[in-house]
């Protein structure tokens, strides 16, 4: 529901009103009026005394809370101008016009907007002051560093050794040849070739029977 107050032929500039206009509208209306309460200007006291009456007719009039009221429009037009003279040299005067100022404040009911609580979000996790998750090796190492002198000593050395059996590299077993994998793109070994004697030639052959025939006639004489 709006309610509106009207004030007409205000000595003030519709210029300067509007600055505070503007600068107010869409606020509250107690709280627009406490802060123009300490406001400097001319034109904040004369609208100040509008929002205030149109506040005062919304609770008399129409039986509504000022709590929850809101200034829903201001509009600030020009009145009629005083003319005014000002003599100057020669016999010369100059012209003064003194402008005037009709303030329209519109307030309506408006309840309270109290902030809503989001729903449907997941609530943060509280802080903890746990150690951080490591990977599967960190896990282990920092298992094997656990002080070993609150634990019973057997549980203790036995914990030792697997550290030390971890810790060793596994020895190489020999490998016969013939049980070795052939592993594709070595060379075959190489196989040396047998010295063989050169069979005699026709010639040596005859040199040697006759020897071995004059051998045998040396013996029979």
């Amino acid at each position: 529901m709006e309610v509106r107050a009207i004030a007409k032929y205000v000595r003030v500039q519709p210029r300067k009103v509007r600055i505070i206009a503007d600068e107010v509208r869409g606020k509250n209306a107690e709280h627009v009026v406490s802060l123009l309460r300490y406001h400097t200007s001319k034109s904040a006291r004369a609208l100040r005394k509008v929002l205030i009456s149109a506040m005062a007719n919304a609770t008399e009039n129409n039986n509504l809370t000022s709590e929850t009221l809101k200034i829903a429009a201001i509009t600030v037009d020009e009145g009629p101008r005083l003319k005014r003279m000002r003599a100057r040299a020669m016999g010369r005067g100059n012209r003064i016009l003194k402008k005037t100022s009709h303030i329209t404040v519109v307030v309506e009911d408006a309840p309270i907007e109290r902030p809503v609580k989001p729903h449907g979000t997941k609530a943060k996790p509280r802080p903890t002051f746990a150690a951080p998750k490591t990977k599967k090796g960190g896990a282990r190492a920092a298992r094997k560093e656990e002080p070993i002198a609150d634990q019973p000593i057997e549980e203790a050395a036995a914990i030792a050794a697997d550290a030390v059996a971890e810790a060793e590299p596994e020895e190489a077993t020999p490998v016969a040849e013939s049980e070795a994998p052939e592993e594709e793109g070595t060379p075959e070994p190489l196989v040396e070739p047998e010295e063989t004697e050169p069979e005699a030639t026709a010639t040596e052959a005859g040199e040697a029977e006759v020897d071995g025939g004059e051998e045998k006639g040396a013996k029979e004489e």
